[in-house]
């Protein structure tokens, strides 16, 4: 359940949680006992911890286009993921596939 802050007139701000369905209804102020409205506020940025702070700005700035996470960005075959530079697929002196070690029927693998 979150945590919302409301407000009582004579004795200041708290924090109640509560269901999301009941977040609008006042509440009771327990010192006093009186009716407490809720308050808006930002959220609190500056206690928060770097590491969350820049998960939060990054989460911010990928909302409409979200940013791959590394691996291979290019198009399949362009041979930049090879360690050698060389195309993994065997070829006979010909230029035709070979499989001398792989299965011939997986001619599309």
């Amino acid at each position: 359940m979150p945590l919302y802050d409301y407000e009582c007139q004579d004795c200041g701000q708290f924090e109640v949680m509560r269901r999301m369905a009941d977040r609008e209804a006042p509440v009771h102020c327990p010192q006093c006992g009186a009716a407490a409205s809720r308050l808006v506020v930002a959220p609190s940025f500056a206690s928060m911890s770097t590491e969350l702070r820049v998960a939060h700005s990054t989460n911010e700035r990928a909302r409409h286009e979200p940013k791959r996470s590394g691996g291979h960005v290019h198009g399949p075959g362009c041979g930049c993921g090879s360690s050698t530079g060389k195309s993994a697929t065997v070829k006979a002196p010909d230029g035709s596939k070979a499989f001398p070690t792989k299965r011939p029927w997986m001619i599309s693998h």
